[in-house]
């Protein structure tokens, strides 16, 4: 089946709603942030004149934006993927709405318009983890880490008290706040679980930070695979970089402790504590948010 537009003279501002733009309730002011499935926009309420996120889902290999920012599909083809993918994201707009924890991105509403949907999220002002570290624009003491990744463990134990997985936890979906607080970001990659059984079929994952179980069709999710991620983002602060993503590891490529690359500048506790939750097997790693919560609320009390 021919496709519905041409994508070599598709006007590419197109993409993205423009600044000065109206959906539903809110005025566009400029993007925040984009994947391959979603925009974040910064927006106003035209009445109270409150600044929210907009969340807006786009799958831009699947749809595409026309002149009066309907959201249509490029195929017959596309239409189904579409529409599941839609429905999905209205469930994560339902799920979030139920989740109420000061580390934890709020929803306050969900509406349809331009043939597509948009979560409507509380706004928060800071920057986002993967930026100050690319930039170097913080300092990273045991303290820091314990304070940022305490206070991330406290609103992660309430989303797996639902039954659901992150599954994308990683700096750029940290949120950095006035006063060193914390905010998980982008709930659009969430599982239940357990499932009543092992799906045939990949899940979203982020090369350095998901690990070896969401690479494999047939990898059983559970808390170890979001706790291996607050491993390895925790790891990405001591390295200013991504980690070494988890095949390559379990292939035995050189990948060092960090109890080995960073004694005597952070206590060794805690590193031990971080090389554990990103351990390969995961039945190496702590097994749930209390226990990782719990090992680092040791070191804390221990300074």
């Amino acid at each position: 089946m021919a496709e519905y537009y041409d994508p070599e003279t598709y006007p590419k501002q197109w993409n993205y709603l423009q600044t000065g733009t109206v959906v539903d309730d809110y005025i566009i002011e400029r993007e925040l942030a984009h994947g391959g499935f979603s925009s974040v926009y910064l927006a106003r309420n035209r009445e109270t004149q409150v600044q929210v996120a907009l969340k807006e889902y786009l799958p831009r290999k699947l749809a595409h934006r026309t002149w009066n920012n309907d959201i249509v599909a490029n195929s017959e083809e596309s239409k189904k993927l579409i529409a599941h993918g839609r429905a999905l994201f209205v469930d994560e707009a339902k799920i979030l709405a139920k989740i109420k924890h000061p580390n934890i991105v709020e929803v306050v509403n969900f509406f349809q318009a331009n043939s597509t949907v948009y979560l409507v999220m509380v706004y928060g002002y800071g920057i986002t983890l993967d930026k100050l570290l690319k930039d170097r624009k913080i300092k990273i003491t045991d303290k820091w880490l314990l304070r940022i990744f305490g206070d991330l463990l406290g609103g992660l134990d309430l989303v797996h008290k639902q039954n659901i997985l992150h599954l994308d936890i990683k700096p750029a979906n940290l949120l950095i706040r006035p006063g060193s607080d914390v905010m998980l970001l982008d709930f659009g990659a969430i599982q239940v679980y357990p499932q009543a059984k092992v799906k045939n079929a990949a899940y979203i994952l982020t090369k350095g930070f998901s690990p070896i179980e969401q690479y494999q069709a047939t990898g059983i999710l559970g808390p170890y695979t979001d706790i291996y991620a607050v491993g390895a983002s925790m790891r990405a602060c001591l390295d200013f970089n991504v980690p070494m993503q988890a095949p390559d590891r379990e292939k035995g490529e050189q990948y060092p402790l960090a109890q080995e690359v960073y004694a005597g500048k952070i206590n060794h506790r805690l590193l031990e504590i971080i090389d554990w939750a990103m351990e390969i097997k995961p039945t190496d790693r702590p097994q749930s948010v209390q226990e990782l919560g719990g090992a680092l609320a040791g070191v804390k009390n221990s300074m």
